[in-house]
């Protein structure tokens, strides 16, 4: 039927938000002005919920100003990985039609794929291939995956509840705001 499957309905059956719940993730630890930050955060419109969990966009911010640039930002990160989907989806005919048929196993190995061998592709086809041992630019430290089970049906509940805080995507995207307005400031740049 269509329409059942839409963005919401895909995210309440998500594996990864199930994963996130049960603790198999990896720890993320960051500051945003000058406030911690103990989970990652995805970038998302406005369809999606007042999560922890989600960075939305703001409606009709006002031009010139602090929310205005945030948007700006923001919107444009979410076009870089919309993109990066169309690169794959155009040269990988395998990702541009319905996965119907395929388990969810099928399509993570089939994109794992994909961005693996693309990646390859890009690197064979730079003049001087990057190598594994070259430092990348602002590489902080490797995320140490850890997987263990909530220790009962209570850190369960509490982790479920920590991901769907609507006050902690507040306090998130308002530090965003304020992390980003400071650096363009900083960087002396115009809207």
């Amino acid at each position: 039927m269509p329409g059942t499957h839409n963005e919401i309905n895909v995210l309440q059956c998500s594996p990864v938000f199930a994963k996130l719940v049960e603790g198999h993730s990896p720890p993320m630890n960051f500051e945003i002005n000058g406030w911690q930050y103990n989970k990652g955060y995805y970038l998302a419109d406005g369809i999606y919920p007042r999560w922890s969990a989600f960075v939305k966009t703001m409606s009709n911010p006002v031009p010139g100003g602090k929310n205005s640039w945030f948007v700006k930002i923001q919107e444009a990160c979410r076009k870089d990985v919309e993109r990066a989907f169309g690169v794959l989806q155009s040269r990988f005919a395998v990702v541009r039609f319905p996965a119907l048929t395929w388990s969810k196993d099928q399509m993570w190995e089939i994109m794992t794929c994909c961005v693996i061998l693309h990646n390859m592709i890009i690197e064979s086809e730079q003049e001087e291939p990057v190598f594994d041992t070259e430092p990348y630019y602002r590489q902080g430290p490797l995320a140490q995956v850890y997987h263990q089970l909530p220790a009962n049906w209570t850190d369960y509940l509490n982790m479920r509840q920590e991901i769907r805080d609507p006050q902690v995507h507040q306090e998130l995207q308002h530090d965003l705001v304020e992390h980003l307005w400071r650096l363009k400031g900083e960087a002396g740049n115009d809207v």
